[in-house]
């Protein structure tokens, strides 16, 4: 029987990376998605297509009722939830004297809250099984923190430190949980800066170049295999924090 995994805002940048990396692993994939439906739908088409089993499901993850939802058909349809990836998330560049109460609450209910009730509700399913693997994509700046995205850098510094703390509780039960901090990588996130902003920044990472989205699948998929790690925050960021 095909194992099964959940990946949060799969339809694109890293989480479509991790998608195609587990399909090709042969996993039922269920791809999350919340306003992103037409790429969603046709990353299944390609999938279904070429004979592999994938599902869509819309379900805004801040939201608990609606992960419910998402975790109840992933347990009908496929019985089992061995994989959790919490990637979903949103970016904001923002000074800390401008930044709202409202701009504060969607930060961490987008990234933190999500990765909270996603566990939370996959949890029980891994328990009964006795086995399990939670991977959060945090980021690099909950390692460092960032200038001008302090809400941003809270809410991924507080979903590696839940990342440590369940680890040590699920650990009895075979479940191990882990954090990835990426570094700068090719993704519709990083639009906004121009060639002489990336060329800057290259030229800070020791590696020479920013990261691509298959890096941090890989880990992903390193993550999943290794039976002996957890509780880490793997930072994939070509040497950039050193």
């Amino acid at each position: 029987m095909n194992k099964t995994a959940i990946v949060t805002g799969g339809s694109r940048g890293i989480g479509a990376a991790i998608v195609k990396m587990l399909v090709m692993e042969g996993y039922n994939v269920v791809i999350n998605y919340n306003k992103s439906e037409e790429l969603a739908k046709k990353m299944k088409e390609e999938f279904t297509s070429k004979g592999y089993c994938v599902e869509t499901f819309k379900a805004d993850v801040s939201k608990r009722e609606e992960v419910k939802k998402l975790v109840e058909f992933t347990i009908e349809k496929f019985k089992n939830i061995d994989v959790l990836i919490n990637n979903a998330g949103i970016s904001q560049t923002k000074l800390f004297t401008d930044i709202t109460d409202e701009d504060w609450k969607n930060m961490l209910s987008t990234n933190l809250n999500s990765a909270f009730y996603m566990c939370q509700e996959v949890v029980p399913n891994m328990i009964h099984n006795k086995k399990g693997c939670i991977i959060n994509i945090s980021s690099i700046w909950g390692i460092t923190g960032a200038s001008c995205e302090v809400h941003y850098s809270v809410a991924k510094a507080g979903a590696d430190a839940l990342t440590k703390a369940l680890a040590k509780e699920l650990g009895p039960s075979g479940i191990r949980v882990n954090s990835i901090a990426p570094g700068i990588i090719d993704t519709d996130m990083n639009k906004h800066l121009n060639e002489k902003e990336i060329q800057e920044i290259e030229d800070e990472i020791p590696l020479c170049k920013i990261g691509k989205v298959q890096d941090i699948a890989k880990c992903v998929k390193w993550l999943i295999e290794d039976e002996y790690t957890t509780g880490q925050v793997i930072s994939v960021n070509g040497g950039w924090n050193i």
